[in-house]
């Protein structure tokens, strides 16, 4: 049986370049809402993005013609495979 812990309001120190922290401050001013607001808002975001773009992409490959030809037309993977394998050591 497993333990959960919920972490909420963790606190943490960050270093931030001046000009982009002062810019961030800006921001949330204007947009009255809080630099941990847009901090996480933007974290999120990158988070999001970044996981998208790890996952594999399937793009199938597909072939020009009519498919199997006459000898293979009621075939066993098997005997495809075989065939397919000839001559190169297995």
């Amino acid at each position: 049986m497993g333990i959960w812990v919920i972490m909420n309001n963790m606190k943490t120190t960050i270093e931030i370049a001046d000009d982009l922290l002062l810019k961030a401050k800006r921001l949330a001013r204007e947009q009255n809402t809080t630099l941990r607001s847009l901090t996480e808002e933007g974290l999120r975001k990158v988070i999001e993005e970044r996981c998208k773009s790890r996952k594999y992409k399937f793009r199938p490959v597909t072939f020009k013609g009519d498919g199997y030809t006459e000898e293979f037309e009621n075939a066993s993977w098997d005997q495809i495979r075989d065939e397919i394998y000839r001559g190169h050591g297995t």
